[in-house]
């Protein structure tokens, strides 16, 4: 049976996420911009925290956690490449290595690029993968301290796992992601139809992550530097792809 998935809004327009396993009660959080609204869902269902899953080092990815180990005194796992930046872990993994959440095997990937040391977890019988700033609805995260090539290595190992894969990441940003998806992609008719449907649920204040590794496939520019059209339109006809995607990524930095 796979895990229940919770999308938990934070801070401004940051997202953490609840993994909830009913046979065992295993609950993981993966992400704590803030322990408000992750405390407030924890008591609403009823579940217990047991592991909290950290992608990377930044302050609205871990500043809640404090607060939340003190009623949920959680097994806490992280990037052993980044441990000297993140609060204490109980447990150091890096690419390749794998864990469990009430039966559920956890993998995981090393996604350098917004930070080095940055990591996804994929859960494979659920299929979802938690990728915070490293593939983002139709973005990805500005390069902090990785190089595009970097960057581009790590989406396309995103890309890579199964079409079906429900993507969860860190932020509330599709709205102007798509904005500027248009500028390099204009003639992408699904592109078009998704800025459309994201219009509608953010005048709804409805969320737009998570989304599917299928659609972000099709409609997300940085997962599309082999794409001839969006290197023809980049005047980049057969270029390297990690090159393309640099373009692109300059030009969303400018936007």
């Amino acid at each position: 049976m796979p895990l229940e998935i919770v999308t938990i809004p934070c801070l401004s327009d940051n997202y953490a996420f609840l993994a909830h396993d009913a046979e065992s009660g295993n609950t993981a959080l993966i992400d704590a911009p803030e322990a408000g609204p992750i405390l407030a869902e924890l008591e609403n269902r009823g579940w217990t925290l047991s592991h909290v899953l950290l992608t990377h080092h930044h302050f609205d990815h871990v500043d809640g956690l404090p607060a939340i180990l003190e009623k949920h005194p959680a097994k806490v796992i992280g990037a052993a490449a980044d441990a000297h930046r993140l609060p204490p872990l109980d447990q150091q993994v890096a690419e390749g290595d794998q864990f469990e959440i009430g039966g559920e095997p956890v993998q995981v990937m090393d996604v350098s690029g917004h930070t080095v040391g940055h990591v996804a977890f994929y859960m494979p019988q659920s299929s979802v993968v938690f990728t915070a700033d490293s593939l983002m609805a139709l973005g990805c995260g500005r390069l902090f301290e990785g190089t595009a090539p970097q960057m581009w290595a790590s989406l396309s190992k995103l890309a890579a796992l199964p079409d079906d894969t429900l993507v969860c990441s860190g932020h509330e940003y599709t709205q102007s992601n798509g904005k500027f998806a248009l500028t390099v992609d204009p003639d992408n008719t699904a592109l078009l139809e998704r800025v459309a449907d994201i219009a509608r649920a953010r005048a709804a204040n409805e969320p737009t992550v998570p989304s599917s590794l299928a659609l972000e496939k099709a409609t997300n520019p940085f997962l599309r530097a082999t794409d001839p059209a969006i290197q023809a339109h980049l005047g980049m006809e057969n270029a390297d792809p990690a090159a393309v995607f640099a373009e692109i990524r300059a030009r969303k930095d400018r936007f």
